[in-house]
């Protein structure tokens, strides 16, 4: 089990900006900051996601975060690209991975794919 990841940034602000976006919709919001050099999300007190200043580019980075219902990943998808996010597979299922896999991609400022992923199925009345 995981407890956090950190991925690097060239551009500490810029990412912030971004980040604070785009997992808004997730409940997920800035906890924490080290200077200039990290930053940590979470909910509550508990910080899962790091970004931290790196020099060079890195890119390949992929992080998925859970949703808990398709409509949270549409919201994440919209705000990620008003945020300057790229799309990279915009909302929808993915069946080659299962049934009620429900996802959509971007790419951050810097190039690391994250995804938002519901894997419930559609709420019948």
């Amino acid at each position: 089990m995981l407890d956090h990841v950190t991925i690097g940034v060239r551009d500490l602000n810029r990412s912030q900006m971004f980040y604070d976006a785009a997992l808004k919709p997730l409940g997920i919001e800035r906890l924490y900051a080290e200077g200039e050099i990290f930053a940590g999300y979470g909910i509550g007190s508990k910080a899962f996601f790091w970004i931290g200043q790196r020099d060079g580019q890195q890119t390949g980075t992929h992080v998925a975060f859970t949703a808990q219902g398709r409509d949270v990943v549409d919201q994440f998808h919209r705000a990620a690209l008003a945020a300057g996010g790229v799309d990279n597979g915009a909302p929808g299922l993915r069946p080659h991975y299962h049934a009620s896999y429900y996802g959509a991609f971007i790419l951050d400022p810097d190039g690391h794919n994250i995804e938002v992923v519901c894997h419930f199925p559609v709420a019948t009345p």
